[in-house]
């Protein structure tokens, strides 16, 4: 990075707009707890992302409503990249979810204060907007980001649901805010769920 900051000494936007590249390609070494569909390794936030915005790509019709697609695209490019600095906090972790908001905020703070005031603003509101799932939007990113790991795990056996014990009660508790975002994708979801627990992927608890 030294080295790219000598050529980028006298061109201060684009040395800041760099510096952020470089940072989140840390994304890439942070490790989620559902595996690759073929069992082989633990995702990681990068490859999450991008199966995400693929996703969003592929079943934007089965949003509630009509949404911006390349809105719901940014937040989920974004949404993630603050787990640079916190961690990927297990959902079903309910102690590491206490001061999983204070962690991440600071997170914020760091990473997008890498880039220009006007990028660092536009960056932060675009994971702000993600974590209050208010706008349409916002409801259907968060409901990929939900489903997603639902597919995996459905897809593994349920590797990482019997790896920490989780029970159909704790997905369904999670998770039923994804309906808010696709009623069509989250009635896919309880089937899905149903399925697990007859094939003894899922505590039915």
């Amino acid at each position: 990075m030294q080295d790219l900051n000598g050529l980028l000494e006298k061109r201060e936007r684009l040395r800041k707009q760099m510096e952020f590249i470089v940072e989140v390609d840390k994304v890439k070494g942070i490790f989620r707890q559902s595996y690759l569909t073929d069992g082989s390794r633990h995702e990681n936030d990068a490859e999450h992302s991008w199966h995400l915005a693929l996703m969003a790509l592929l079943l934007a019709e089965y949003a509630n409503g009509k949404v911006d697609v390349l809105e719901v695209l940014r937040m989920l490019l974004v949404h993630d990249l603050v787990e640079i600095d916190a961690g990927d906090t297990y959902i079903y972790d309910d102690q590491a979810n206490e001061d999983k908001h204070l962690r991440e905020k600071a997170a914020a703070d760091r990473i997008f204060g890498l880039l220009p005031e006007d990028q660092e603003k536009e960056f932060r509101t675009l994971w702000e907007t993600f974590e209050a799932k208010e706008t349409p939007e916002a409801k259907f990113a968060a409901a990929l980001d939900r489903i997603q790991p639902m597919l995996l795990n459905y897809i593994t056996d349920g590797v990482a649901w019997k790896e920490h014990g989780v029970s159909k009660s704790q997905v369904l508790g999670k998770n039923l805010h994804t309906r808010e975002g696709s009623e069509g994708l989250w009635a896919l979801m309880e089937d899905l769920l149903e399925d697990a627990v007859e094939k003894g992927f899922l505590r039915d608890a």
